[in-house]
């Protein structure tokens, strides 16, 4: 469909622009309000005390940002990176509201080329992204490259279920349910079919979590929810000798 991961990269981003102004609504009608208890999961996952600094790649509306700097302690920072600037409007947004705001901090650029130092982060994380991603193994390892050593990575994202009967009712809702509701609420049913279509054709948990081990992690962990339609991976950067 598209001749260049570029070309790619940029219908996405400009996929998520258009529905920005309604994403976090969409978020918590199609995932029945979970995804808050999910992100919360994810960030228990990634914290282990003693984190100053935290990279929340593909940071979106900035839920899961929000979500650290509710959970780090007083010194710490969150940097969310994002590619699309109306995302991380509304980001800003949610930062001037909220009381743990402050420690929060939005950067417009790309997953794939982050502008950080190597060895700068404590934690990287990342929600809901993977799929929109067009290169994984480049994305893995520029989360590796800016860990320090002992750093987390911890990732949450949809996966297609496999265990009947479940897969079966996920697959109409998900798969039709979904793109009726995007063309209702957010009036754009062709980005909630391509953010379906992102769901039905990727890899299985048990691959993405190969492709961190390869990368170099060690101590990776698949946690799923609802029957494997979303994993939770975490995995260790090796502490130096």
């Amino acid at each position: 469909m598209f001749p260049s991961q570029r070309q790619r990269a940029e219908h996405v981003r400009r996929i998520f622009d258009r529905i920005a102004p309604r994403y976090d609504l969409l978020n918590r009608v199609i995932s029945l309000r979970l995804d808050t208890h999910w992100r919360k999961k994810a960030v228990a996952a990634a914290f282990r005390g003693g984190e100053r600094l935290v990279l929340d790649l593909g940071t979106g509306t900035g839920d899961l940002a929000l979500a650290a700097a509710r959970a780090i302690g007083d010194v710490g920072k969150i940097i969310g990176l994002d590619f699309s600037p109306e995302m991380l409007r509304l980001a800003v947004g949610k930062k001037n509201r909220d009381r743990h705001g402050g420690k929060t901090f939005y950067i417009q650029g790309t997953a794939l080329s982050p502008p950080f130092k190597d060895e700068t982060f404590d934690v990287v994380t990342t929600a809901f992204v993977l799929r929109n991603v067009t290169d994984l193994s480049l994305f893995f390892l520029q989360a590796y490259r800016l860990l320090k050593p002992g750093g987390r990575l911890v990732s949450l994202d949809m996966f297609p279920p496999s265990r009947l009967p479940f897969s079966f009712f996920y697959s109409l809702y998900f798969y039709r349910l979904v793109p009726w509701i995007g063309a209702r609420l957010a009036h754009d049913r062709d980005a909630y079919h391509y953010l379906s279509e992102s769901v039905k054709g990727f890899y299985p948990p048990e691959t993405i979590a190969d492709m961190i081990k390869r990368t170099g992690f060690e101590n990776v962990t698949t946690r799923g929810f609802l029957s494997g339609a979303v994993c939770l991976h975490a995995g260790d950067k090796p502490t130096k000798v």
